[in-house]
């Protein structure tokens, strides 16, 4: 366990605490911890890993700017939380097996990565969830738990221990993010219906 191993988590479990109090400030957080995971992944050969976090960090600049800008013109304030429709779930986890199977082949084929398919498939679950996230879509917790499901058992073969165990609370931390982003949804919602 390196330094920067711990560094990188502490940042980012700061990031992913905030994520699911539906707090702002998750995404500088975010971009500071994406930047230190993006090495410690290149030194552990989980380049999909380390790719995902240049996406995140992109994804964290404009989720930033979209929490604080309505989804409608007519609208004033922070974004709300939503849901997304039932089609866009089904065509985003198309997608996601699809970008698994091309990525883990690439992978597979082309490099000395480790468990290239289940490195792929944390890649794609991650992109789906972060851009639900960025929407504030409640659909944003389901992913994430697979994400932190697959990724336990990755980062803890590769001997990245800290790391492993973290993820196994942020799996408790996407059924808290879940619950209270729902909760909130409804009450905005009961205020709205208010007369």
């Amino acid at each position: 366990m390196s330094i920067l191993e711990i560094t990188a988590n502490a940042v980012i479990t700061v990031s992913i605490w905030l994520a699911a109090r539906n707090h702002v400030y998750t995404w500088p957080t975010g971009i500071v911890g994406c930047a230190l995971f993006s090495v410690v992944f290149l030194r552990n050969q989980l380049y999909a890993d380390a790719t995902l976090q240049l996406f995140f960090i992109a994804t964290c600049v404009i989720g930033w700017w979209q929490w604080f800008h309505p989804a409608s013109p007519t609208s004033t304030g922070e974004r709300p939380i939503t849901t997304s429709k039932p089609q866009t779930i089904v065509w985003m986890v198309i997608a996601g097996i699809a970008v698994m199977a091309c990525y883990g082949w690439l992978l597979h084929r082309f490099t000395n990565a480790f468990m290239p398919y289940m490195d792929a498939a944390v890649l794609a679950l991650s992109v789906i969830a972060q851009c639900l996230q960025m929407q504030r879509k409640i659909e944003t917790w389901p992913f994430w738990l697979g994400v932190n499901t697959l990724s336990v058992g990755l980062f803890a073969s590769r001997g990245l221990l800290l790391t492993a165990a973290l993820y196994a609370a942020y799996w408790v931390n996407a059924w808290y993010g879940w619950w209270r982003w729902r909760k909130e949804r409804s009450q905005l919602l009961a205020a709205a219906a208010v007369p």
